[in-house]
């Protein structure tokens, strides 16, 4: 049943998808920033209806930008994840891109591409980010670089956070958990890791159905002062120390 269940979600799915990249083609350009951003967390919303995710979002959400979101990266669910809990532009490594469907709705939304192994690319994204942040955007930023397995946080990178010092924009601690509906016990269907697959990970998540998504906000902070890596490790604390809050 399982099988069954999931092909007939794949199906919805795709239907959906294409739904929203006919949303993005005819409709965005017409869209103030707000009404863009309520299309963006419905369609999100929708979307996590549809593949059985029950989303549940802990803290306050935050009214409006200029704000860096720093959270911990599992999977190629997360930025549906957070874009259904609370819409925002990410910063997402560039072979995203490349990803069938899904990659061409990323772009669609905004997204700012980054090759982690070019400095120089580095630094072009770090001034498109300080620019956005200037012009009041909320901006996502997974700084371990990487997806973890959800249970240990990799260290942060500390590049991208110069863009919210250049930009005087605050920082917000954010964590991302997946758990099993019964159980609340960690969820290793949407973990997208090593030699994982993406569509071995999606079909894991089509098949369950008590994968909960837990967005957690937790408070924003200033650098005052502190540099770019040493504001990173606070982050890191502070994000640390949300995944191990208790759930509810």
């Amino acid at each position: 049943m399982s099988h069954l269940r999931a092909l007939g979600r794949t199906a919805r799915a795709l239907a959906h998808v294409v739904r929203g990249l006919w949303i993005i083609r005819t409709e965005f350009g017409r869209l103030s920033h707000s009404q863009s951003q309520l299309v963006v967390r419905e369609w999100s919303r929708r979307m996590l209806a549809i593949m059985g995710i029950e989303l549940v979002v802990e803290g306050e959400v935050p009214a409006h930008g200029p704000l860096l979101q720093v959270c911990n990266h599992i999977s190629w669910l997360d930025i549906l994840v957070m874009n259904a809990a609370h819409p925002s532009r990410f910063v997402s490594k560039a072979d995203v891109q490349g990803w069938p469907l899904l990659g061409a709705l990323i772009t669609g939304a905004g997204t700012l591409y980054i090759e982690r192994a070019s400095r120089r690319d580095a630094m072009r994204v770090v001034h498109r980010m300080a620019e956005r942040l200037g012009a009041g955007d909320v901006i996502t930023v997974f700084p371990e670089g990487t997806t973890g397995d959800g249970q240990t946080l990799l260290p942060f990178h500390a590049n991208l956070l110069q863009a919210a010092i250049s930009a005087s924009a605050p920082a917000l601690p954010m964590a991302l958990r997946y758990v099993d509906r019964g159980t609340g016990q960690r969820h290793a269907g949407p973990v997208y890791i090593g030699d994982d697959t993406l569509v071995a990970s999606v079909w894991r998540t089509l098949r369950s159905d008590t994968v909960r998504a837990v967005v957690c906000f937790g408070t924003p902070q200033r650098a005052h002062g502190l540099d770019r890596r040493d504001w990173a490790a606070k982050l890191h604390e502070a994000v640390q120390q949300l995944l191990e809050r208790p759930p509810g």
